[in-house]
């Protein structure tokens, strides 16, 4: 969710500063970039040292540089603002947040405050008189207007040595906090996708197989997809290499046409949309020997049996669900796949074509034709098969 996400940190001078080293080795172990922008006054509480170090960023707090006063050189607060995918001020002192409501501007914190066009957050930590006085009150009141979005302070012991709210949440809980929010903002939260990628392998004895060349690369491009857009994904792969996921997707392993047939089963029925990008073996042998079979021989006979159909067996049992066929063809690519798409009940089919240069197994391009079950056809042009994927689920979106 935070991965490659830019992140700037604003840190205030409260005694909770000293959780923020934690916090910004969270959001790197998250895979974010991250860089810190400090109050002036925040130094006392934690060293920018620390948080440069474990940032691997610059530390700034003055508008100019200190280092090198006559030089002129500036802290560019816009820079930083537009910089970020998110703002996260934590701690936030009940003084910052009241400048915050206000538009005040003293700080290079607050200017870069100002010029943000992200989301911000913010992460109360004060005294409970301070939290739940009527100014502070009406400085989260206000700011929410302004649509930043409050971190709720935690029930705890304070520095007072009172006991209550005001206790600024705990560096796992602000991250878990922020993925949360921003899982129910991208548009396919609440969806849940079943795709299946790769070759299939049949065998024909222990060592031996009927297999074909596809990488996986085009199905897991598109689990990815719809997994940083929220979704809730499963993927079914086949025999694949060196193929990465994003870490929150359900990954099923699968050898042959069988067993990837069981694993798309167990999760068919609560599934929204279901992609079948997989290249299952269309044949497998009617017997498979035991033991490897010897080359004594000039010639070997297999005879072969079909595998089952997984798409057009899906097709006939469909409840509600989105069932996305794919179809790779050497010669009339259009009526064939339009064929497959009406025998096997399908609600679009995505074709991929032999013929057009740069698509081959194992290619990091594809180009594709999406049909529709009233036949009409959408042509894309080459491209990477990242990229390719966005226009399949974003073609998905529009049904």
């Amino acid at each position: 969710m935070l991965a490659g996400k830019h992140i700037l940190l604003g840190v205030t001078a409260g005694i909770a500063a000293y959780k923020t080293p934690a916090l910004v080795r969270l959001l790197k172990k998250e895979g974010a970039e991250v860089r810190v922008i400090m109050t002036p006054d925040a130094r006392e509480f934690v060293a920018p040292l620390t948080l440069s170090v474990l940032s691997e960023n610059p530390v700034y707090w003055t508008f100019t540089d200190e280092d090198a006063p006559d030089q002129g050189l500036w802290n560019n607060h816009v820079h930083l603002g537009r910089w970020a995918d998110l703002f996260l001020i934590a701690p936030a002192t009940a003084n910052t947040l009241s400048k915050m409501a206000n538009g005040a501007c003293d700080n290079l914190l607050l200017a870069a405050y100002l010029s943000a066009e992200c989301d911000v957050y913010f992460a109360p930590a004060m005294d409970l008189d301070m939290h739940e006085h009527p100014a502070t009150q009406a400085s989260f009141s206000r700011l929410n207007e302004f649509g930043n979005i409050m971190i709720p302070s935690e029930h705890g012991a304070l520095a007072s040595g009172l006991v209550g709210p005001g206790r600024m949440a705990e560096p796992e809980n602000i991250v878990a906090f922020i993925k949360n929010d921003l899982a129910t903002k991208l548009p396919l939260a609440g969806k849940r996708y079943l795709v299946t990628a790769g070759p299939t392998f049949e065998p024909i004895d222990p060592v031996r197989y009927i297999g074909n060349f596809s990488s996986g690369k085009m199905g897991y491009a598109i689990a990815n997809t719809a997994a940083r857009l929220g979704a809730e994904v499963v993927i079914v792969s086949g025999p694949t290499r060196d193929l990465q996921l994003v870490p929150s997707i359900k990954k099923i392993n699968t050898v042959t046409g069988e067993e990837m047939l069981h694993g798309v089963m167990t999760h068919y029925n609560e599934s929204d949309v279901v992609i079948l990008c997989a290249a299952v073996a269309d044949f497998r042998p009617k017997e498979v020997a035991q033991h490897k079979i010897k080359s004594k021989t000039e010639s070997l006979s297999l005879e072969l049996s079909p595998t089952i159909d997984i798409a057009a067996h899906l097709g006939r049992i469909k409840g509600n669900q989105l069932l996305v066929g794919f179809a790779l063809e050497t010669q009339d690519a259009l009526k064939h796949a339009k064929s497959k798409l009406e025998k096997k009940n399908l609600d679009l089919i995505v074709l991929n074509s032999l013929e057009d240069q740069g698509v081959a197994f194992g290619a990091d391009s594809n180009k594709i034709t999406i049909i529709d079950q009233s036949h009409n056809h959408y042509e894309y042009e080459l491209k990477s098969k990242e990229l390719v994927a966005q226009d399949i689920i974003d073609f998905i979106r529009q049904i």
